[in-house]
């Protein structure tokens, strides 16, 4: 075969092939479905403002509850850390400090090490959620500060907690 001939076959072979190729049948993407509304509590899809954390009610839910000798966060707070880590990334200039508390049983620097576990693994899942280090402060006070006094399980429950308090904007 000459020159001539090869180039003629090799051409017709490309047009062939791509007579085939438009022969496909193109799928249309499938159409947007429209995500689901927000439940309450749940974050917007805005920014957050500081008159938010007095309107929003996840970002009023300033209370983050553990269980007994316990220091890692029930899943039904993770709704509330994460409205509470958006805020920070929303308003870098934000500041909260998450004061770690205990029940009365224990002793105080047993207490004083759970209380500040707390803090920090609240602080930890914030950081997770995309806000900053230093945004975060973690004091514990342990069993010094009580909600509630008496001396039964349902009390020790509500003792048991991180209060989050913005401090500056």
């Amino acid at each position: 075969m000459n020159a001539t001939v090869r180039v003629s076959v090799i051409a017709l072979l490309c047009l062939a092939a791509a007579a085939c190729a438009k022969k496909q049948e193109v799928k249309p993407p499938p159409p947007e479905t429209t995500p689901p509304a927000t439940t309450e509590g749940a974050p917007v899809a805005g920014a957050f403002t500081p008159a938010d954390l007095q309107t929003n009610p996840c970002l009023r839910t300033r209370e983050i509850y553990f269980d007994f000798d316990k220091s890692d966060i029930k899943p039904q707070f993770d709704q509330i850390v994460a409205c509470h880590a958006k805020y920070l990334r929303d308003r870098p200039m934000a500041r909260m400090t998450l004061e770690g508390n205990t029940d009365e049983r224990g002793t105080a620097e047993y207490n004083l090490g759970l209380g500040e576990r707390r803090g920090n693994a609240v602080a930890s899942a914030l950081e997770a959620d995309g806000a900053s280090a230093d945004q975060i402060k973690v004091i514990s006070y342990g069993k010094e500060r009580p909600v509630c006094r008496e001396h039964n399980e349902e009390c020790w429950s509500k003792n048991r907690r991180v209060n989050i308090v913005y401090t500056t904007e």
